[in-house]
């Protein structure tokens, strides 16, 4: 497989195909994020992209997934991304679901009637960073998209029957808008309707515009583990949705796996205990990013 490192994946892909057709993420100006500094956004040559996914249907047949990278792989034009489609379908007809990272530009830049065709070609799930629900922290951030317009992106996804991932940051907001990050956070994505949630505890990253200036200059907190468990507390209780909310990666102090809205108030217990020091935490060490 023809790779442009490094690469990155959602954890749910984990045991996935992983084809690059993108390389580097089509913004790439968020001040949190590191991930793609070091390449410069491009769609790859169909000859490569059909090369790869001649070797997976040769090397890969045990496996059911595939995720499209790099990190808007939904951006690749509309003609070019069918016929991608098509010879997956037509090399690995054993794939039961694509999935692909979008973002707001990528999904405004197509149409329901198009989106639905690439459903109908086998795209099933879509992830999408939200991060916060507060548009103060996204302007921020950087992260070129305000709530509304994350919410209307989300239901064009929905509309066109593609199941839909958000990814929120725990802590992103430092001390000072911990709680208006929460709260703000859950309303978002009860007007999103996602299917799935991963609330990620936020870890600063060395080399970010936001570590080299307001991490450096003490303006912007870490929050401790117990900051960490009330802000996600908060944002449960205020989502209100249908679906999956997960906390459970790595860089998680206490593993999260709810289905919402019948597990809320059992996983809002949880948290309390774990508050109180009845439940035991993630030790330092095994965080991760």
């Amino acid at each position: 497989m023809d790779y442009v490192e490094p690469i990155f994946r959602p954890p749910s892909e984990a045991y996935s195909i992983l084809l690059q057709i993108t390389v580097g993420c089509s913004h790439n100006k968020c001040r949190f994020c590191e991930m793609y500094k070091t390449k410069r956004f491009s769609i790859k040559p169909d000859d490569v992209i059909f090369a790869d996914i001649d070797e997976a249907a040769r090397d890969y047949r045990h496996i059911k997934r595939l995720f499209l990278c790099d990190g808007d792989a939904l951006i690749v034009p509309q003609k070019r991304l069918v016929a991608i489609l098509k010879r997956i379908r037509e090399k690995m007809p054993w794939i039961e679901r694509i999935g692909t990272y979008a973002n707001t530009k990528s999904i405004k830049m197509k149409s329901v009637e198009e989106l639905r065709e690439l459903k109908n070609l086998g795209i099933d799930i879509a992830y999408m960073g939200l991060e916060s629900g507060d548009d103060v922290i996204l302007e921020q951030m950087n992260k070129g998209a305000d709530t509304k317009k994350m919410i209307e992106m989300a239901k064009k996804i929905k509309q066109a029957g593609i199941k839909l991932s958000v990814t929120v940051l725990n802590g992103l907001g430092s001390t000072e808008r911990s709680y208006i990050h929460a709260k703000k956070t859950g309303e978002v994505l009860t007007e999103m309707k996602p299917d799935y949630v991963g609330a990620l505890s936020f870890m600063i990253t060395p080399g970010t515009p936001l570590f080299k200036e307001e991490y450096s200059r003490g303006e912007f907190k870490i929050l401790s583990p117990q900051e960490l468990l009330e802000e996600i507390g908060i944002m449960i209780a205020n989502t209100d949705i249908n679906g999956l909310f997960h906390a459970n990666h790595a860089s998680n102090y206490l593993p999260i796996r709810a289905k919402l809205p019948e597990d809320k108030d059992k996983t809002l217990r949880l948290i309390e205990d774990a508050l109180k020091g009845k439940v035991r935490l993630k030790p330092e060490h095994m965080r991760a990013l």
